[in-house]
């Protein structure tokens, strides 16, 4: 079975702009990096966060060298996640607003120091603080390795997904009314 949308690429800025494309169809849920300490404070939008093992527990997060979070988390060894619910697009857009600097996303933002400094956002549907085990770089970006010092969970159960180049909220009762007006119909079909 041959498909005539496939094409070999060979020039490698035309490679990167079509790996670009079709790395946008993959939908990733949206988190907040947190990173420094006290006056020093900085974060990032993320959707390259992922769970490397519940056994121990451990997270990865690949993070651009040159972005300005990558610094304070080489230097402190300690870093924050803030995994977004729906209700948040603003501020997934606030700590990737490439014109807000270090602790100027955070004004007007609720958010309190756990207990290695690193801050964490309020009302996030979960906040999880990591000590990094271990940086590996790899061409423009460090893989973190981080393992869990404390979390907390919300009991809100909505997501924030980024795909194709937007957010797209996911909101628990919407979506599970939404599951079962498909289903119902595809039951009786049977």
């Amino acid at each position: 079975m041959g498909r005539s949308d496939i094409h070999l690429v060979t020039d490698s800025n035309e490679i990167e702009h079509q790996f670009r494309a079709v790395m946008r169809r993959l939908a990733g849920g949206v988190s907040i990096i947190t990173a420094g300490r006290d006056n020093d404070i900085t974060g990032m939008t993320v959707t390259s966060l992922t769970s490397l093992s519940a056994s121990p527990p451990r997270v990865l997060v690949s993070v651009n060298r040159q972005a300005s979070s990558f610094a304070p988390i080489e230097r402190h060894r300690v870093f924050g996640v803030n995994i977004l619910g729906s209700d948040q697009q603003e501020l997934a857009s606030r700590f990737s607003n490439g014109r807000l600097k270090g602790a100027q996303r955070y004004e007007g933002v609720a958010w309190t120091a756990g207990v290695s400094g690193v801050p964490l956002l309020g009302n996030s549907l979960a906040t999880v603080e990591c000590q990094v085990e271990e940086i590996i770089e790899r061409y423009s970006h460090g893989i973190i390795v981080g393992s869990i010092l404390s979390f907390e969970l919300s009991p809100e159960l909505s997501g924030l997904v980024y795909w194709n180049g937007q957010y797209i909220e996911i909101k628990h009762d919407f979506d599970l009314d939404l599951l079962a007006e498909i289903s119902i119909p595809l039951a009786h079909v049977r």
